[in-house]
């Protein structure tokens, strides 16, 4: 297992190294870098996603000076759409400060050196550091990513297990059909069903609508803190685990149903034991290998991926806005360093899946699988 695990981190180094390098290449012939984003903000022209950018992101230079009379970029000749009429040394500052002046493969080369050294550098746009905005941003992340696990599992593997041993009656049908609907579902889009019902859009208005706490939550003496951080969270978290909660109901009947049907299962009760014996003394362990052994996985789906329409609905400032709002503004440090290091954690994460596995099932053995 030692060497199983050894050749699984080390594999890690060129996954990463792929995954940086592809996006790298796809940035670089990407309109609308950063330089360009401070020009259309000078020129008034920024009407797109800078526009949410507060204060100038250009730094010490600033538009005071950047245009001047005798020294003008003609259009043909600027590399950058919207730059005539600015000094060139002004153009020449921009692309210094965002590191634009060194060429593509020296720029990767030092993003490599530094993120090594898990240096992710500051944002553009923002005055603070990259890990200062991610520390900011996970609380939102924790609470959708770890509530929303949680009770999709506390619901879902009872459910199914119960659904597996009364296959086929009124009981599974019905909530078979309840599963489907809600699966076919989009999460948003119950999201906004659920505001209109409870949180003042037309009926009733029952939960709160933004945000993870109230505006005087600090007030608050502890036991209301906790009432009211869990009574924000109520509808984000539904609207998160309706597709999740479908998946893993299904999953988990599949798994059990396919253990059932079994020749030991048959074995066993020959032998008398009763269905409880046999449910839970024997099909219980295999039917739940693939269950349990998923939950780090869909752990950091919720944590890192599937937050972030919730967040633009419900107004909660985590990791998926922010990723987005990065890409929309070009933020590239932030944009890198977010990819960076969901990546490593997700490869970190499909490890501990197969040492789940193993651990569940020390009949599963890796040292003689290829990575």
């Amino acid at each position: 297992m030692a060497a199983y695990i050894v050749r699984r981190i080390l594999f890690m180094i060129p996954t990463l190294l792929g995954i940086m390098l592809v996006s790298f290449v796809v940035v670089q012939f990407a309109p609308g870098g950063p330089v360009e984003q401070v020009i259309a903000k000078l020129t008034g022209a920024d009407t797109g996603a800078t526009s949410r950018i507060s204060g100038s992101p250009s730094g010490d230079f600033g538009a005071r000076g950047a245009v001047q009379g005798g020294s003008q970029i003609d259009a043909t000749n600027s590399k950058y759409r919207g730059a005539q009429g600015l000094d060139p040394e002004f153009i020449k500052k921009l692309e210094k400060q965002f590191g634009f002046d060194k060429p593509a493969y020296e720029r990767f080369g030092l993003m490599l050196w530094n993120y090594a050294r898990f240096d992710f550098g500051n944002s553009y746009f923002r005055d603070v550091s990259v890990l200062q905005l991610v520390k900011e941003k996970l609380p939102v992340s924790m609470s959708l990513g770890i509530w929303m696990t949680l009770l999709t599992y506390l619901i879902s593997i009872p459910l199914g297990i119960k659904k597996a041993v009364d296959d086929g009656s009124h009981f599974d049908t019905w909530t078979s059909t309840i599963i489907i609907v809600g699966y076919a579902i989009p999460g948003f889009l119950f999201a906004i069903l659920l505001i209109i019902l409870f949180a003042g859009g037309s009926f009733f208005d029952v939960f709160p609508l933004r945000g993870l706490t109230s505006d005087n939550w600090a007030m608050l003496p502890w036991w209301q803190k906790i009432y009211d951080y869990f009574w924000h969270l109520v509808l984000p978290i539904v609207s998160m685990a309706l597709s999740a909660f479908a998946t893993m109901t299904l999953l988990t009947k599949n798994s059990f149903l396919d253990e059932i049907r079994k020749q030991y299962v048959l074995t066993a009760r020959a032998k008398g034991c009763s269905s409880r014996q046999v449910l839970y003394g024997h099909v219980f362990r295999n039917a739940m290998l693939i269950v349990v052994a998923g939950f780090p996985g869909a752990f950091v789906h919720a944590f890192f991926t599937g937050s972030l329409l919730i967040e633009t609905i419900f107004s909660l400032d985590g990791l998926g806005l922010l990723g987005f709002e990065s890409v929309l503004n070009r933020d590239y440090p932030v944009v890198f360093a977010t990819l960076f290091i969901f990546s490593l954690v997700g490869l970190v994460v499909n490890l501990l899946s197969d040492l789940t596995y193993t651990w569940i099932d020390p009949r599963i053995d890796f040292e003689t699988r290829e990575v």
